[in-house]
This record gives structure tokens, C-alpha cells and sequence, in this order.
């Protein structure tokens, strides 16, 4: 291999690679919880500042959705939205039932943001999503409920908090005002 093979085999790797994983991060479909019909991810947030988190009704920090609602219902119309994953990987403090989990989480906390299917976040068995976030994020995977990932306009991983952060925590709030500048 020549030197101006290499440069461009380096150029590939180094540069389009990252390309094609920022692309992919919202390249899944899932069902909104308790529905039917999965949605599209890319098709339906592309160039909108996402905060994914995994979520569970009988977690200790379920006062959380609260505060997410809040981000959401404040921010939706600048382009951001809060996407709840609900999982059991941490205790099975999760209901099995998506329609519990549902009617929990909008009469419990008046949640309003979308609410995915109830998904694995970790191990051998997490969701294409969930590997996809750990394998940007060089490994932070949620070692709890309510772990938050940030993704910017471009797709691209922003940032992750892990659940002790609250979401209404300044270094959060003001990762997605930035977020939201950014073109």
C-alpha cells in the first residue's frame, strides 16, 4: 500500500466511520407503549435534540418523570424531545404490563412525552438502541434506572448522565440549550 492509500484508508476510518455511526444511533423502530405500529426513529426525531432515557414505575427515582415532563413540555417547540424506554433489567422494577406501565406514568406523573415498549438497556439482550447509545458513548452503559443520554441535531451523541443526575440538573439543562443552538 502506497502513502496516498493510506492517508485515504485513514481518512475513511477516521473520518466517515463516525459518519456512519451518527447516522445509524436513531436507525431503529419501536413500538409506542402499549400500541401497535413501531416508529421510526430516524424518520420521526431526525434533526431534533433527544434526552433517551430508561425509565421504570417502581424505581425509588420514578419522581423523575416529573422533571422530564417538564423538560419536554418546555423545550418541545424548539425542536427537543425526551423519549422514555421503560425497562425491568434493574430488579424487575418495571411493570410487565405495557398498559400498567402507561396508565402509571400519565396518571402517576402526567407524562406526555413519548413512551417507548418496555425494552432490555443492558447485557446480551439490550436493544439494538441501547447498543448502539453504549457503543457511542465508549461504554456508558445505565447501571440503573433513569440513565439519560443526550443526542444533538446531527444524531450524534452529546452527552450521559448517569440516574443519580436529575434531569432538571443546570449541567443537563444547559447541555440541551446548547444542543438546541447548535446547527
Amino acid at each position: 500500500m502506497n502513502v496516498k492509500s493510506a492517508a485515504c484508508a485513514l481518512f475513511l476510518i477516521c473520518v466517515l466511520a463516525p459518519l456512519q455511526a451518527a447516522e445509524g444511533l436513531l436507525d431503529h423502530r419501536y413500538r409506542p407503549l402499549a400500541g401497535r405500529e413501531p416508529v421510526d426513529l430516524q424518520a420521526t426525531y431526525a434533526g431534533q435534540v433527544l434526552l433517551v432515557v430508561n425509565t421504570a414505575s417502581k424505581c425509588g427515582l420514578a419522581q423523575q418523570f416529573e422533571a422530564l415532563e417538564v423538560l419536554h413540555s418546555e423545550y418541545a417547540a424548539r425542536g427537543f424531545a425526551v423519549l422514555g424506554f421503560p425497562s425491568g433489567d434493574f430488579r424487575e422494577q418495571e411493570f410487565e404490563d405495557e398498559g400498567e406501565i402507561r396508565d402509571f406514568c400519565t396518571l402517576t406523573y402526567g407524562v406526555r412525552f413519548p413512551m417507548f415498549e418496555r425494552v432490555h438497556v443492558i447485557g446480551p439482550q439490550a436493544t439494538g438502541l441501547y447498543r448502539d447509545l453504549a457503543a457511542a458513548s465508549n461504554g456508558d452503559v445505565p447501571k440503573w434506572n433513569f440513565h439519560k443520554y443526550l443526542i444533538g441535531r446531527d444524531g450524534r451523541l452529546v452527552a450521559s448522565w448517569g440516574s443519580r443526575t436529575p434531569p432538571d440538573d443546570p449541567a443537563i439543562v444547559s447541555a440541551i440549550e446548547r444542543a438546541l443552538g447548535a446547527r
